[in-house]
């Protein structure tokens, strides 16, 4: 039977993970279609936010129905943690993911800016906003 190890995580590490989901937003608008021009966004704005990204990987789905284009995923990876970006044009939903660690540096309004960036970005109708504390300790008694 394989041990499970755990190592207590330092104290100081606190990330802040940032979620949006998006509706009402315009299915011609290229941030929703395009790839590269949705890549060239993403990247823009976490190097103009100050995060440092060191990998990425973008895709275009296929079009559901003939006439319409396909949605796209991407993930820039930062040195900080993520970005993550998924579009249905067809709906016009978008769901953002932002996570940065805080280990020796406070990334927290930068990735308050990059979020509010990329809403600002789709001109969604609605936004939905969910924010998580990442790393703290959990009591073991609860």
């Amino acid at each position: 039977m394989a041990q499970r190890l755990s190592t207590p995580m330092p104290s100081s590490l606190h990330g802040l993970h940032l979620t949006a989901d998006l509706a009402g937003c315009a299915a011609d608008n290229p941030w929703m279609t395009e790839v590269v021009v949705l890549r060239q966004a993403c990247t823009d704005w976490v190097h103009s936010v100050g995060l440092q990204a060191v990998g990425e990987c973008f895709y275009s789905f296929p079009s559901p129905h003939p006439g319409s284009a396909g949605g796209v995923t991407g993930m820039v990876l930062l040195a900080e943690s993520h970005l993550a970006v998924h579009t249905w044009p067809e709906s016009g939903h978008v769901t953002l993911d932002v996570f940065v660690c805080n280990m020796s540096t406070d990334n927290t309004q930068r990735a308050r800016d990059l979020l509010e960036a990329m809403i600002r970005g789709f001109a969604p109708a609605t936004v939905q906003r969910q924010t998580l504390r990442r790393g703290r300790p959990v009591d073991a008694s609860t």
